[in-house]
Order: C-alpha cells, then structure tokens, then sequence
C-alpha cells in the first residue's frame, strides 16, 4: 500500500528542486553581471585616482610657493 504523503513530498520536494535551480541560474546571471560591470569600470576607477594624485600635487605645489619668501 502506497503512502499518500509520500507522493505529495515528492511532488513538493521536486517543486522545490526546481525552483532553486532556478534561483541559482539568476544568481549565476547576477554575479556575471557584475562581473561585467567591474570589468568595465575598472578605467573610471583609474581616471579618479590620476585626478585624485594630480589634485594632492596641485594643492601641495600651491602651499609650496605660499610659503617661499618673497624676493627682495
């Protein structure tokens, strides 16, 4: 004699399967994404530490010549 509960948690069980197969696909699609995403920002990033050195430069370079004596 064949358990009734037992066919319905298998039906649930292999729902459930399902739907996490489906959840790891977007979370694969997610991930490569933002993959892409870093990827593709990485030369913003460069961009805004070059102004960022350039800046620290420019600000030193001017506190620089504030402070040489004024000639004679």
């Amino acid at each position: 004699m064949e358990n009734p509960h037992e066919a319905e948690q298998a039906v649930l069980l292999e729902r459930i399967i399902k739907n996490v197969d489906k959840c790891n696909e977007a979370i694969m699609e997610m991930n490569h994404c933002i993959k892409e995403f870093l990827d593709s920002s990485s030369d913003v990033h460069i961009a805004a530490q070059l102004f960022a050195n350039y800046s620290r430069n420019v600000a030193y370079n001017l506190n620089a010549v504030k402070q040489m004596p004024e000639p004679v």
